[in-house]
């Protein structure tokens, strides 16, 4: 009896063994699975922008900078490596720093570069198209990755240096003259007229009977 009893206990703690065995292997896989999900979408998240220069010329003597216009050939891409835009079958795009002409991550990349350079930058959604993305080509909360080739880089002249520092400044002091004239044309218009202005019109009125 004393037997059966323990080969009964062997029995059951081998199947109760084996059991919690599977069971930790289970839970082992999803652990595997989960981390492995979560390891792709840390990939696919990128807080800062990235540069990475491809080719350097052999000589820089002038580097981009804010008010430069820089002639670019460009290829835009997803993480997953679909293309979303390029400009290789087209005519070079003419690019403007300082103008937000293009994703503030793509022009920030663009400053320091010199002409004949290559670079990949990669670019977090928030120096992109944000949350909301650009339907249906770019998603929401989308990386990009753009490879750009520097054709030419065109610096700003003394005059426009001057326009795009010194105008901004002129029409900042121009708004509160303005202002102040529409103020005190309005004043005018709505004040009762004077005396002088009644006298005259009193004569007039005398001057008709």
């Amino acid at each position: 009896m004393q037997n059966r009893f323990t080969q009964l206990s062997r029995s059951s703690f081998s199947t109760t063994y084996a059991f919690e065995m599977k069971s930790a292997a289970i839970i082992l896989v999803l652990l595997a699975s989960v981390t492995c999900v979560f390891t792709q979408e840390e990939e696919n998240v990128v807080e800062e922008l990235l540069v990475e220069t491809l080719v350097s010329p052999e000589s820089c003597s002038v580097r981009s900078a804010m008010g430069d216009t820089l002639q670019i050939h460009y290829t835009g891409k997803l993480m997953d490596g679909k293309v979303i835009d390029t400009s290789v079958t087209r005519d070079p795009l003419f690019v403007e720093l300082g103008k937000k002409t293009v994703i503030p991550g793509l022009e920030q990349s663009l400053i320091g570069v010199c002409e004949g350079q290559k670079i990949k930058a990669t670019i977090p959604s928030h120096l992109a198209y944000g949350k909301r993305g650009y339907p249906p080509t770019i998603p929401g909360d989308a990386v990009l990755e753009f490879e750009v080739e520097v054709l030419a880089v065109a610096q700003q002249t003394r005059w426009q240096r001057m326009v795009n520092e010194v105008f901004p400044l002129v029409c900042l002091a121009l708004v509160p003259t303005l202002l102040g004239l529409v103020g005190l044309y309005l004043y005018k218009k709505a004040s009762p007229p004077s005396s002088q202005g009644r006298k005259k019109t009193k004569d007039k009125k005398s001057k008709k009977k």
